[in-house]
């Protein structure tokens, strides 16, 4: 049989596995026995190429969603080993993923599949949507010991726990890996995960493509401002597979001009002198009172205006799911005080702050998820802005400012999923 060929200087080594028609390429170290018996099986049991197969119609049944899976097969067949998928949020990336994990184990193109993404919590969704999809398919959770594992072919990982112990892999462990949430963010931190596995990847993000760095496209193996394949939240929208958001823009006399002491009336200065050292001093612009600057009447006015005006859930009665964007805990602590102190009638499990440092934060996540469930109002900081997805939230409140226009895109759709019979039978 054809060897497989390494070629190295004492520096840098190269592969040549020429048996499957593909030019020589740089690594960051050699292959194991397993991983080099591997690739001999590959080149006498896998399929001349992907592209002829099409993906299972039981996991992607969406032209956009077929289409996608072609182009990156396409890609691979031709030599490429990276990919990039731009998609809105909630169109099925990870079905997507799925998908394309099915065909090329299916094709024998692939063995062991890693799908990386950036929180515990999307890790545990992503494992659902694997074990829904494809039950035959033995899953685990990346772990300290796993590089060891022989046993599962579907590897899922945060990128924070795999940039821990990364290199207790050969580079060619892996055959496919997947990443979520592939933006600027996962260049500038991991990049070294991405260059050390020698396999085919494709990363998924819901970026807007004109505001995806170039190193990104450059990662993935495309020129600037050209993803293998992209389907944006226009189209979804026009094509009736998300839904339109409305923007209710509510403000106040702080949010709009600042704090002045001298412009404060009595209560105001007593609030503002149990906050700051120096209150007579105080004068503030807009943008810092964003940053700096808790004021309970504006979390008042904030949580009045939801509780007034936001979508309502079926029954009309009470507002529908909503996710409130706090500044950072401290406000979402705030928050939470307010709307127990204005709306004591809906209990203790109505209204909930998420973040990292509450117990059981994962838990609460769940809940949030159950239509069935209390849980109707998540005051979220940072765990709820992306990845998450629940398709029942009709309301987001922008609480704090959002810098990022990449994040802001993200936040807003936590709210443009369709949900089948929300408001009735139907509707």
């Amino acid at each position: 049989q054809r060897p497989v060929i390494f070629l190295t200087n004492g520096h840098d080594i190269w592969i040549w596995d020429d048996a499957k028609g593909e030019p020589p390429r740089k690594i960051y170290g050699f292959y194991s026995k397993a991983s080099l018996q591997y690739l001999f099986f590959q080149t006498a049991q896998r399929k001349t190429t992907l592209s002829h197969l099409s993906p299972k119609p039981q996991i992607v049944d969406r032209l956009y969603q077929i289409e996608a899976i072609k182009r990156i097969c396409e890609k691979f067949d031709k030599r490429g080993r990276k990919a990039m998928l731009v998609q809105a949020t909630g169109t099925g990336k990870t079905r997507i993923a799925v998908a394309l994990s099915e065909l090329m184990l299916r094709a024998r193109w692939a063995k062991r599949i890693l799908f990386l993404c950036d929180r515990r919590e999307l890790r545990k969704q992503a494992k659902n949507a694997y074990v829904q999809h494809m039950r035959e398919c033995p899953s685990t959770f990346v772990g300290k010991d796993s590089h060891n594992d022989t046993d599962h072919t579907l590897h899922i990982g945060t990128y924070q726990g795999m940039d821990g112990y990364f290199h207790n892999y050969d580079v060619g462990y892996f055959d496919l890996i997947i990443c979520d949430e592939a933006h600027r963010t996962i260049y500038n931190r991991y990049q070294d995960l991405f260059k050390y596995f020698d396999t085919f990847q494709v990363g998924l993000t819901a970026t807007p493509v004109n505001f995806i760095e170039r190193n990104t496209y450059r990662l993935f193996g495309c020129s600037e401002g050209d993803p293998t394949a992209h389907y944006s939240l226009e189209e979804a929208i026009k094509q009736e597979y998300l839904v339109p958001f409305r923007v209710t823009k509510h403000t106040t006399k702080f949010l709009r001009e600042g704090i002045n002491y001298d412009d404060l009336d009595d209560q105001q200065r007593k609030e503002l002198e149990d906050q700051v050292e120096d209150p007579e001093a105080f004068d503030y612009s807009r943008i810092q009172v964003d940053k700096k600057v808790f004021n309970k009447d504006t979390d008042r006015a904030i949580l009045r205006n939801l509780m007034e005006n936001g979508v309502r859930n079926a029954d009309g009665i009470h507002v529908g799911k909503t996710i409130i964007f706090a500044r950072n805990q401290k406000h979402a602590s705030i928050l939470y005080e307010v709307f127990i102190e204005m709306y004591p009638q809906y209990g203790g499990e109505f209204c909930s702050i998420i973040h990292s440092k509450i117990d059981k934060a994962e838990d609460l996540i769940d809940k949030f998820k159950d239509p069935k469930n209390d849980l109707t109002i998540a005051i979220s900081v940072d765990m709820l802005d992306t990845g998450i997805d629940v398709p029942e939230v009709v309301n987001l409140v922008f609480a704090k400012p959002v810098g990022s226009k990449v994040k802001f895109w993200q936040m807003i759709g936590r709210g443009t999923r369709l949900c089948p019979d929300l408001f009735g039978p139907g509707k």
